[in-house]
């Protein structure tokens, strides 16, 4: 009988017996709605071209189908080796922001030089930084001697996350020097950093952050869009032009929205950039409100599950890990979707599993692995 019951309670403990269907689940309907919205966002410009409307939709097929491997390949093993190996990470990421830099490496476009042209797919390396940063502070975090990050310890995380920002900044991308800033203040906060060591890094990066547009590091059209969210009203027609077509986009689809692929905003493709950055737009215009409402539900789910395993996570290291996908996702719904609807500047930030883009769907799909891996590893 102790045999038994023992054989039981092992059975019970194996992490297979723990995985969290319901994230995954959100994950996979998210991908789904990504695919649809895609193709409505772009077959007519591709049709236009000659080209298959199907084109890109195909590719984003191809990289979900890699992603989910990648889901079920990050959840095989400890999540705690990962700690073992985050300088690791955290060197080939920053080798990689190194080396997109090099003219003949990387590829640019309208003034940014941030990808890698691989057999006619683009690499990102600044959308893995971001969890090469959260697997590198939640190492860092998780060794603190007194339980909470002191003045010594402020500064050494400040440093460990201030290599990669300032590396993604000069890109310039923006966009996601926003979110690796949010990602390294969310994990402080969790980690109990104090309220004056907390205020001195903000005004660390106010300071830094002037010095940026006094230096020319912030590019024209950069400043244009904040001048666009700033003082709409004075600004130029066409600088205002993306936030005018998204919100007239999201506002024309009213209750029940105008049905898939019928959406005049999308179909005459007034609107720049639909498919990465303002892919939301589709779903406010074609599914109106109710469809909206339904995608910011899923993303509701997926936060509640990241913040619950952070909570049900057995060891500090875990905890940070969670915390750092959860705050890397929140923020990148938050400013995405704010930005389509008017309340946020204009940035490149993808919405996660949603936008086209392979590196964007890859990394939110290893966060996810983390998530699940953290998860079914609660009680070994």
């Amino acid at each position: 009988m102790d045999l038994v019951a023992g054989r039981v309670y092992a059975d019970e403990r194996r992490p297979i017996r723990h995985i969290d269907g319901l994230l995954l689940f959100v994950t996979a309907i998210l991908i789904v709605i990504g695919f649809f919205l895609l193709y409505s966002a772009t077959n007519q410009t591709l049709r236009q071209d000659r080209l298959d409307p199907f084109l890109r939709v195909n590719k984003q097929v191809l990289t979900a189908a890699l992603g989910m491997i990648l889901i079920l390949a990050m959840a095989t093993f400890d999540y705690r080796f990962l700690k073992v190996y985050a300088g690791f990470v955290y060197a080939g990421v920053v080798v990689a922001l190194l080396l997109v830099r090099i003219p003949f490496l990387g590829s640019s476009a309208a003034g940014a030089q941030r990808w890698f042209e691989i057999s006619g797919f683009q690499v990102t390396p600044s959308e893995f930084a971001k969890i090469g940063l959260i697997i590198m502070l939640a190492a860092g975090l998780s060794e603190l001697k007194h339980g909470f990050p002191g003045a010594q310890d402020m500064i050494r995380m400040c440093g460990v996350a201030l290599v990669p920002l300032v590396l993604v900044f000069i890109q310039p991308d923006i966009g996601t020097s926003i979110v690796m800033v949010a990602i390294a203040a969310g994990m402080f906060l969790v980690a109990g950093v104090r309220g004056r060591h907390l205020a001195a890094l903000v005004v660390i990066c106010l300071v830094l952050i002037a010095a940026a547009f006094q230096l020319g590091v912030v590019k024209d059209y950069q400043l244009d869009r904040l001048r666009a969210f700033l003082d709409r009203e004075n600004t130029p027609a066409d600088v205002r032009y993306n936030l005018d077509q998204a919100e007239i986009a999201v506002g024309s689809g009213g209750l029940l929205g105008q049905g898939y692929l019928h959406g005049r905003q999308t179909t005459l493709d007034y609107v720049p950039e639909q498919h990465t950055d303002f892919i939301f737009t589709v779903a406010g215009e074609e599914f109106g409100f109710l469809g909206s409402t339904f995608v910011l539900t899923l993303y509701a789910l997926l936060l509640w599950r990241s913040i619950r395993i952070a909570f049900m996570s057995k060891d500090p290291f875990g905890t940070f890990l969670a915390s750092g996908v959860a705050i890397m996702f929140a923020i990148q719904m938050f400013v995405n979707i704010g930005m389509v609807i008017g309340i946020m500047p204009i940035t490149g930030i993808p919405l996660p599993f949603l936008s086209y883009g392979g590196s964007s769907m890859l990394a939110s799909c290893i966060g996810v692995g983390i998530l699940l891996n953290v998860h079914m590893r609660r009680f070994k």
